[in-house]
C-alpha cells in the first residue's frame, strides 16, 4: 500500500551560532509494482524535498548545493534483504537563500512478495542533528500467471520521452504528484496504475476500468465524479493513465476507487487511494447529512465571529492541509459552511463522541485565554497558548524574572553551592554575576511519539511581558544555538553552558 507522510527534522546550521532554524521537510511515499514476463516484484519510492528547509552550502564557482543522505533498509525479520544508501545533491542555487523551490528523487528496487519491515533514513549534511529514521510496514504481493495490479500513483504531468530517464515509463516521462492534499488549484486527477495477467483470466476479451471518488467517512460514492476506460483485449500488462475532472469537488476527505471489469461488469480487481480535498467554494450535498449538522454541538454556535474565532483557535493542532482550508472558511460568510468544517474537524479526531473533543479543547482554550492573551494577539497565537493547546499543561514550571548566578568567568563555569551575595565583583576579576533575562522553563514528563523529559524554555527578550519560545529538546520545536548567551545579555561566551543551561538538561 501506498503512503505519504510528512517527514520533519530540526537542521541547526553548524557555520554560525546565530544561523536560523530549519526544519527538513520532504514527502515520502511508495507503491508495488510488477514485471509479469520476469515474474518481478518492484517498488517505487518518492521523495519531495522543499529546498528552503535545507542547508545549502558554496560549493565553488558562486554555487550552493544542499546534501541529503538517504538510506533505504529492508528487513525481512533479523535479515536486511535489501540495502541503499546514496547522497541526494540539490539542483545549484546562486546563493544560500534562493531556495523558493522542491526537487524529486524517484528510486526502484526488485524484491519477492512477502511483508517487510521499511526504514527511511535522512540526514541533512549540513546539519549537526541526529539523522531522522521513519519506519513502516512494505507488503508486496504479486501472484504469478493471476490477475494482479499496481498501485495507484497520481501524476503531475506525463510528457513523451526524449532521453530515457528515472522518470520514464511506457514512452513517457511520468511526474509523481507526492501529496495526498489536493488542493482547489487542481482541477483534475490524473491517475496512473498497471493490470497484469488480465489475459491469463479473459483471453483476449475485452474489459473496462471504472473510477470513481467516494467520501472516506461514509463510503458513499459522489455523484458527478467518475470515469470509464474501455479496453478491446486484456494482455499480460495494460498501464492505465487517465484524467478524471474535480473542480467541482467539495473539500474533504475521499477516496479514489479504480475497478476492473470483465464484460459482464463484473468487478475483478479493485485498488483505492486516499486523498484530502480543498475547495471551500464549493458547497457539498454530500456529505454527512445537514440533519446531523444540525443536531451537533457545532450548530449550537451561531455567532459568526465566536465561530470564526474558535475555528481560527484550531491551528495549534490543526495540519497544515487543515489550517489552509480553516483560513478560506474563517473568510466564508455562510454560517452553514463554518458549523459544517468545525463538526468534521472534531469528527475526524473523534468519531464516537466529537463534541467531548472539542469540550476538552475548549477547557484548554479558555485557560490560554484568560492567561496567555497579550494586546492584540490572543492568548492561543502566542507561544506559551500554542504549546499548551498542541501538549497540554506541563508537569512543571519554573518562572523567573530577574534570575542571577555566580559565574567563574576564569574556569568557563558558574559556581555551584554560591549565592550571588558571596561574591564581590571587585574582589576577583575573574568573578562575576550572569543576570538573565525573565524566562519560564515548562517540562513534560512525556509527549506523544518522543522521549521522556521535553523541555520548553521561552523568554521576555525585551522585559515587555510577550513570552517567545527560544529552545526545545522535544521534537519539531525550535532549537536555537547559542540560546543561553541570548538569555543571558551575551554574558555568557559561545559554547560556554551556565546555570540556566543545567535547568534546561535537568528539567527543573
Amino acid at each position: 500500500m501506498k503512503k505519504l507522510i510528512t517527514l520533519l527534522m530540526t537542521a541547526v546550521l553548524a557555520t554560525s551560532a546565530f544561523a536560523a532554524d530549519k526544519q527538513l521537510s520532504a514527502l515520502f511515499g511508495y507503491s508495488t509494482f510488477y514485471i509479469p514476463e520476469n515474474n518481478q516484484p518492484y517498488v517505487e519510492t518518492y521523495l519531495d524535498f522543499r529546498a528552503w528547509t535545507l542547508n545549502f552550502v558554496k560549493t565553488g564557482n558562486d554555487e550552493y548545493r544542499a546534501t541529503v543522505e538517504v538510506a533505504i533498509v529492508v528487513r525481512s525479520g533479523d535479515s536486511i534483504v535489501y540495502l541503499k544508501k546514496r547522497d541526494l545533491l540539490s539542483p545549484r542555487t546562486s546563493s544560500d537563500t534562493a531556495t523558493n523551490f522542491t526537487f524529486m528523487d524517484l528510486h526502484r528496487f526488485s524484491l519477492p512478495n512477502g511483508i517487510y519491515d521499511l526504514q527511511l533514513i535522512l540526514h541533512d549534511k549540513a546539519s549537526k542533528d541526529d539523522p531522522f529514521i521513519y519506519n513502516d510496514k512494505l507488503v508486496v504481493f504479486f501472484e504469478n500467471n493471476k490477475p494482479n495490479m499496481s498501485n495507484i500513483q497520481l501524476m503531475s504531468s506525463a510528457t513523451p520521452s526524449i532521453n530515457e530517464n528515472m522518470l520514464s515509463r511506457n514512452g513517457y516521462d511520468m511526474v509523481p504528484y507526492f501529496d495526498d492534499y489536493v488542493p482547489a488549484s487542481v482541477k483534475q486527477l490524473h491517475p496512473y496504475f498497471e493490470i497484469y495477467n488480465l489475459n491469463q483470466e479473459l483471453g483476449n476479451k475485452g474489459f473496462s476500468v471504472n473510477l470513481y471518488i467516494q467520501k472516506k467517512e461514509t463510503h458513499r460514492r459522489v455523484p458527478g465524479f467518475s470515469h470509464s476506460v474501455s479496453r478491446s483485449a486484456a494482455k499480460a500488462n495494460v498501464p492505465i493513465y487517465t484524467t478524471l475532472d474535480i473542480e467541482q469537488l467539495p473539500s474533504g476527505n475521499y477516496d479514489l476507487i479504480a475497478e476492473v471489469c470483465n464484460s459482464e461488469g463484473q468487478v475483478l480487481l479493485k485498488r483505492e487511494l486516499s486523498f484530502m480535498r480543498s475547495n471551500p467554494n464549493m458547497v457539498s450535498n454530500e456529505e454527512v447529512s445537514e440533519e446531523e449538522v444540525a443536531v451537533s454541538f457545532a450548530a449550537l454556535l451561531k455567532d459568526k465571529n465566536q465561530l470564526n474565532f474558535y475555528i481560527d483557535a484550531l491551528y495549534p493542532i490543526a495540519s497544515n492541509q487543515e489550517i489552509t482550508i480553516a483560513n478560506s472558511v474563517i473568510e466564508d460568510t455562510s454560517l452553514t459552511a463554518k458549523q459544517t468544517f468545525f463538526y468534521y474537524f472534531w469528527l475526524r479526531r473523534n468519531t464516537i463522541d466529537p463534541e467531548s473533543e472539542w469540550i476538552n479543547y475548549r477547557q484548554r482554550l479558555d485557560y490560554v485565554t484568560e492567561h496567555f492573551t497579550y494586546p492584540k494577539t490572543p492568548g492561543y497565537r502566542t507561544d506559551f497558548g500554542r504549546v499548551y493547546l498542541q501538549y497540554g499543561p506541563p508537569d512543571y514550571v519554573r518562572d523567573e524574572k530577574n534570575f542571577a548566578a555566580p559565574f567563574n568567568r576564569k574556569s568557563g563555569y558558574y559556581e555551584k553551592n554560591v549565592t550571588p551575595l558571596d561574591y564581590n565583583a571587585n574582589d576577583d576579576k575573574n568573578q562575576g554575576i550572569i543576570h538573565y533575562l525573565p524566562y519560564q522553563l515548562w517540562r513534560y514528563n512525556q509527549l506523544p511519539n518522543d522521549f521522556a523529559n521535553r523541555v520548553f524554555l521561552f523568554w521576555d527578550q525585551f522585559r515587555s511581558g510577550y513570552y517567545k519560545l527560544l529552545n526545545s529538546n522535544a521534537r519539531g520545536e525550535v532549537r536555537t544555538a547559542g540560546w543561553e548567551r541570548d538569555l543571558s545579555q551575551k554574558q555568557l561566551d559561545e559554547e560556554i553552558k551556565g546555570e540556566v543551561g543545567e535547568q534546561f538538561e535537568r528539567g527543573f
